[in-house]
């Protein structure tokens, strides 16, 4: 019997439009898009629909729209598919709330607030220090981590074979991108990020978030939800609230986690909200599992008929 998981989206996958023709042709999920409204006072929709692309690139707002447009796809294929099962979920960062909402660990409305008011926090972490990531493609993590610990810099996202994400202080990055390519990277790329994200200069986002986090109801999930962590599945609702904090400063272990589903007998992955990014780590990671996507119309179409063969 496969099994199925559930994979969200992380920030880096907004795009201006994300959610519009889906709105427009569903008038349930142009519902969500009107309820996110109203939890967070402000029109969040007109962001994702219309940008401006730099409106909607601010973390403040990029953070919960991707959460939003996710969880929108989510619900049109629990719409298209109510028989569909799935037996775990997991998302990229931020994408770690839309996986613990869909599993019934938060509500809807407490998962986007809280998604909102990280994004501020992560920001305001930004501002107040100089950081950067870069992409290392092509190199392993040993030799990563060896570059990590000679310029002072952390691994930040561990994604797929071949790219890993670096995480530090602007000047650092700037020397680790030109000791990657010393050490055989095939390339090493500076990343347009506002700051160093999963990195220790992000810890002053950890006291504020515990504080929202402590705010809300958080039950036990109804299916297993992956740690970016931990790269295992949450235990209960204290041990969730406290693993949400640390991953502000810690590695997103996402390979490790795909690679502990699989070896749990999950051969079906469908990635919910914008772009496809997980889609293309999961194909480096096995090019066996299946792995569909919804972000869009066209998109649901695909996956409800390839689900339903």
């Amino acid at each position: 019997m496969s099994k199925t998981a559930l994979l969200f989206a992380g920030q880096g996958a907004q795009a201006v439009g994300m959610g519009k023709d889906l709105a427009e042709k569903f008038p349930s999920a142009k519902a969500w898009f009107d309820r996110a409204n109203a939890a967070l006072g402000y029109d969040l929709a007109a962001i994702c629909f219309n940008g401006p692309e730099a409106e909607l690139t601010k973390t403040e707002n990029a953070q919960p729209g991707i959460f939003l447009a996710s969880w929108v796809c989510f619900e049109l294929l629990k719409e298209h598919m109510p028989k569909l099962k799935f037996d775990a979920t997991a998302g990229l960062s931020l994408g770690e709330f839309t996986a613990l909402t869909a599993a019934g660990a938060m509500s809807f409305e407490d998962g986007l607030r809280v998604v909102r008011q990280r994004g501020k926090f992560m920001q305001e972490a930004c501002d107040a220090t100089r950081g950067g990531m870069a992409a290392i493609i092509g190199l392993d993590e040993a030799p990563t981590s060896e570059l990590c610990a000679e310029t002072g810099v952390v691994l930040a996202n561990l994604n797929c074979p071949g790219q890993i994400v670096i995480s530090g202080a602007a000047e650092k990055i700037a020397r680790a991108v030109e000791l990657a390519k010393a050490k055989g990277a095939k390339r090493a790329i500076p990343l347009p990020v506002a700051g160093a994200y999963h990195s220790p200069l992000m810890a002053g986002a950890q006291p504020k978030l515990q504080s929202e986090l402590a705010k809300i109801k958080i039950s036990s999930p109804v299916v297993s939800v992956i740690s970016n962590v931990t790269a295992q599945a949450h235990a209960g609702a204290t041990e969730i609230s406290a693993r949400l904090v640390e991953q502000v400063t810690s590695s997103v272990l996402w390979e490790k986690s795909m690679r502990g589903l699989l070896a749990l007998g999950f051969t079906r992955f469908i990635e919910l909200g914008p772009g496809a990014a997980l889609s293309g780590f999961m194909k480096r990671i096995d090019k066996t599992a299946q792995i569909v996507n919804v972000a869009d119309t066209a998109s649901l179409e695909a996956a409800v008929k390839a689900i339903s063969n």
